[in-house]
Formats: C-alpha cells, sequence, structure tokens
C-alpha cells in the first residue's frame, strides 16, 4: 500500500538571523514558523511525519510534540545530507514524501495538496514546487530543456550568467517517489561552490536514470518565501498579516486600516465586528460578532462575547461577556471575568476577579482577587487590597452594594448584599446586609492655624 509522508527540514542554524533563538522558531503571525508548517503539512493527512532537527533540537521538540518524529543532522553537509538523516524511518517504503523547509511559513494547503496531485497524476519520481519571481537572485533556477522539461536545478551560487537571468525559481518544496529519493541521495557528492550534498542534484540524477521530474508551478510567489533574516522575517509577517486580515474582511469583519492591524494566525473574530487601527489579537483570542475594537488595544488570549465595546486597552487571559465595555486605557489582567453588561471605565485594572451583571466599575480602580456580584456600583479610587506582603487574599461584595469613591478593602473580607461603605473608608471587617460602613477619622477643623503655615503666607 502506498503511503503519504512528510520531511521536514528544521536542522539549520540561521546565522544570518543573529539571534540565540533558533531560527524555525522566530515566530510569524503569532506562532513559530515551524508550527505554521507542521499544521499545513499535518492538513494534507500525511501517514508519518518526520522532522529533521540539528540546533535547538530540543526546542524544536518541544514545539511540535508528538505530532512528528525526530531525526538529528549532527553535522550541517547541505539538504541532501538533512534528507538522508530519515532514512531509517522511511527509506525502502512505497509512497510519496513531501519534503518542505521549516522557514517557509506562507505555504498553503492547497498548494501542498496541489502540489501532491499533480505529482502523482504525472507519475513522477519527483515533482518540484515552483514560482516566477521577478528578482530571482538567492534562489535555485530551474533549467529546461528546449522543449520545457525540467533538466535540473543549479543554485545561485553555481549559475552560469545565461542560468542567472532565469526567473522560474526553485521553492525549496518537492515531492519524491519515496524509494526513488533515498536511491539518488546515496548518489550525490559535493562538487559544488558550497561543499555541500544538494538535495537539488536529486532532479539531475533521477533525469540521467530515465525517471521523470515534474514541475508543479504555484501562481502566488510570496508563498515561496524562506525566512533567512530579520528583513525576510519582517517581510513574511506583513504578507501574513495581510492574508489573515484579508481572510476576516472576506468574512464579514471590518477593518478601519488593514495595514495597521495586527491580528495572530488562529484568531476568531465574528461577523459585523468592527477593528480599529493600531489593534493587536494575539494568541487564542475569540472575537464575538458585531464588538469594537477600539484604536491601539491589545487582546491576548481571551473570549470577547458578542456586542464588546473595547477602547485603547490591554486585556489577557480573559473573559469579558456581551454587551460589556472596556476602557479606554483599562487593564484586565488573567482571570478577570467580566459579566454581561459590566462597565469597565478608564484607568481601572482587574486582576483574578469576577464581576457581577451590569456592575459599574468607573475609574482609577483596582479590582484585584475579588468576586463582586451584580449590579454593584465602585466609585472612583477604589483599591482591593488584596496583598500582605506574604499571601494573597480574597474580598467578597454581595449584589447591589455601592462602594464609595477612595475606600480601600482590606481582604479578607465578605460584604453582603445591599450594603454601602463610604467614601474614603479602610474596611478591614466583614459588613452585614443592608448595613452601610463608614471607616475613616471623624474631620477636625483647626481654627486659624493655616496663617502658622509659611506656604500660605
Amino acid at each position: 500500500m502506498n503511503g503519504r509522508y512528510a520531511i521536514i527540514l528544521a536542522a539549520g542554524k540561521g546565522t544570518r538571523m543573529k539571534s540565540k533563538l533558533y531560527k524555525v522558531l522566530h515566530p510569524v503571525s503569532g506562532k513559530p514558523m515551524v508550527e505554521h508548517i507542521i499544521n499545513r503539512v499535518s492538513e494534507t493527512n500525511p501517514d508519518q511525519i518526520i522532522t529533521i532537527v540539528g540546533h535547538g533540537a530540543e526546542q524544536v521538540k518541544a514545539q511540535l510534540g508528538e505530532r512528528s518524529e525526530y531525526a538529528l543532522q549532527a553535522e550541517q553537509l547541505g539538504t541532501g545530507h538533512a534528507v538522508l538523516q530519515a532514512a531509517s524511518f522511511l527509506e525502502g517504503k512505497e509512497g510519496t514524501t513531501l519534503v518542505i523547509s521549516g522557514d517557509t511559513p506562507l505555504l498553503t494547503t492547497e498548494t501542498l495538496n496541489n502540489l501532491f496531485e499533480y505529482h502523482q497524476g504525472k507519475n513522477a519520481s519527483a515533482t518540484i514546487l515552483t514560482a516566477q519571481a521577478e528578482d530571482p537572485t538567492g534562489y535555485g533556477r530551474i533549467i529546461r530543456d528546449h522543449v520545457g522539461i525540467v533538466e535540473k536545478i543549479v543554485e545561485q551560487k553555481d549559475t552560469s550568467p545565461e542560468e542567472a537571468l532565469v526567473q522560474e525559481i526553485n521553492t525549496g518544496t518537492y515531492c519524491f517517489d519515496n524509494k526513488a529519493l533515498f536511491e539518488a541521495l546515496n548518489k550525490i557528492g559535493t562538487d559544488n561552490a558550497q561543499g555541500e550534498y544538494y538535495l537539488t542534484d536529486i532532479i539531475e540524477i533521477l533525469k540521467e536514470a530515465g525517471n521523470t521530474v515534474a514541475a508543479y508551478q504555484t501562481e502566488d510567489f510570496d508563498e515561496s518565501m524562506g525566512v533567512n533574516d530579520r528583513m525576510a522575517l519582517a517581510k513574511a509577517n506583513e504578507l501574513m498579516r495581510h492574508r489573515i486580515n484579508k481572510m476576516h474582511m472576506d468574512n464579514g469583519v471590518s477593518f478601519v486600516d488593514p495595514a495597521t492591524t495586527y491580528i495572530d494566525d488562529g484568531v476568531v473574530i465574528g461577523a459585523d465586528t468592527v477593528i480599529e487601527p493600531g489593534v493587536q489579537l494575539q494568541g487564542n483570542t475569540v472575537i464575538g460578532s458585531d464588538c469594537v475594537i477600539g484604536a491601539h488595544s491589545r487582546i491576548v488570549d481571551s473570549v470577547i462575547e458578542e456586542h464588546v465595546v473595547i477602547e485603547n486597552s490591554v486585556i489577557e487571559n480573559s473573559h469579558v461577556k456581551s454587551h460589556a465595555d472596556v476602557g479606554p486605557f483599562a487593564h484586565l489582567r488573567p482571570n478577570a471575568e467580566i459579566g454581561e453588561g459590566v462597565h469597565i471605565g478608564n484607568f481601572v485594572e482587574v486582576k483574578n476577579a469576577e464581576i457581577g451583571k451590569n456592575t459599574k466599575v468607573g475609574h482609577l480602580t483596582y479590582v484585584g482577587d475579588a468576586t463582586l456580584g451584580e449590579e454593584i456600583n465602585v466609585g472612583c479610587g477604589v483599591v482591593f487590597v488584596n496583598y500582605d506582603g506574604k499571601s494573597k487574599h480574597r474580598t467578597t461584595i454581595g449584589d447591589h452594594s455601592f462602594i464609595g469613591s477612595n475606600a480601600n478593602i482590606i481582604a479578607p473580607v465578605e460584604v453582603a448584599k445591599h450594603t454601602s461603605i463610604a467614601a474614603g473608608s479602610t474596611i478591614t471587617d466583614d459588613i452585614p446586609e443592608y448595613a452601610m460602613a463608614i471607616a475613616r477619622a471623624r474631620q477636625v477643623n483647626k481654627e486659624e492655624y493655616a496663617k502658622k503655615l509659611p506656604y500660605l503666607n
């Protein structure tokens, strides 16, 4: 039975990135490049995935986990040598093997499936994914004969002046007959400008043996882009951002300025939501329908339900229910649960707290480690004092309560329903239902004393 296999090349150090971070782990639209690759490869339903690792092997394994098997390329002796490391997993098996670089995050599942189908339809031993480049500098060139049949691939450093003018380039992605691949790998040498085992030399070896070599050309040159330095990384992020934003707009989301809106791969946005300039939606964020995400808001790994307005705020690992509004300049820290119809106003910080339906926290307030019920009004400058220098403590406020401005609530405190806390109070004890708590020093007026103060005279 013929199988379908995939080899991901992820062993290169990436010296041009000048980074401590392993090259294929640099993020594009919120995910490491190799994560994009394994996701696209997995969507083609292969029977087996082998990732070739070298520098940073443990970090790559930690990222991909059990979705792949791994082969180590201890010495970086070229792409052909890298693929050969998968021999212990695949050599001798019947079927088709996809070979793909871990630094080409823009490739799509559609293109990979088309490549598989074209390869099988041509009954080829090798099929090269190619593209037309306006400026082919840096890419291997596809050399064809006078009738258009692929003869070989010539790497940039080995091109003749005539070959250097060719604009059809090798994207570095291939389909091979698996047996033919490993038979040819044992025949490649290092007689080239780099002194390496080029995977591309297989094409000429297969041709000389009378095998069919085909080329499938992708219509989108951008998909072929490999990321080898910071400029290319920035360009890949730009292209991916455009692709992601277009997908959301096609699905009914409005972007005021797509060029300045940053949406990670995997974010979900409902129809008729408006995204204003400078917004960043990151991680596993979900935005419901009919929302407004105001300019320069950043939302990370959070769920925002429908009909929510976020104005210029930061939200992390939190949940905002429908018809709530947040901001401007609010900060929802991890485990903030904002109930339906809640108002979180300007310069409010919420952390590890639940705020019930229709409660209002208007301005300049810190709510940490607290549970607030429904229909509560929290005045300006209220602080939930949750930390005693060693441990965090929790406060509970019952429904329909009123907390006056500039109150300090020293946890742990239980405040019952229908209570009132006077402005300026420092609360240290529980408050029973329907009680009003006043905890502040009585005002004393010192007659004529101001005349003694030098700054008033």
